[in-house]
């Protein structure tokens, strides 16, 4: 796993803040991109689609989580999440618990924390589940 240092920071949150650009936000007009690097050093991103219900609505994570199973799995070992305009986005609790899935809880969020940092005691099997 590569260090926090080693991370191009700027290019991730560059391809958040190109992702949240796609967003589908009519009903909060609150738009998110999230792009990950992968421990084969691809990036892979998604941004928030609502859907009038709300419960059906999927954050950026999870469609970022999609593109990574859809190009070919593995793991996250950094995500940025942003706005239109770059300013960082801390993830909800539900995109918390598929982060330590995708990338276990020492996946770097934000530059600045670990995803077992914002979600402690989050529910892991005790290795991590095949990803392909």
């Amino acid at each position: 796993m590569p260090s926090n240092k080693d991370i191009d920071w700027a290019r991730l949150r560059t391809a958040a803040q190109e992702a949240a650009r796609m967003a589908y936000a009519p009903y909060s007009n609150f738009f998110v991109g999230a792009a990950g690097l992968t421990d084969d050093g691809r990036i892979v991103s998604g941004c928030n689609v609502e859907n009038a219900s709300y419960g059906l609505t999927l954050c950026a994570e999870c469609s970022m989580v999609s593109d990574l199973h859809r190009s070919g799995g593995g793991r996250l070992v950094a995500v940025a999440v942003t706005g239109p305009h770059g300013n960082p986005i801390t993830p909800c609790g539900r995109c918390r618990q598929l982060l330590v899935e995708a990338g276990g809880s020492e996946c770097i969020v934000n530059e600045v924390d670990t995803v077992g940092a914002l979600l402690p005691d989050a529910f892991e099997f005790p290795a991590p589940l095949p990803t392909s």
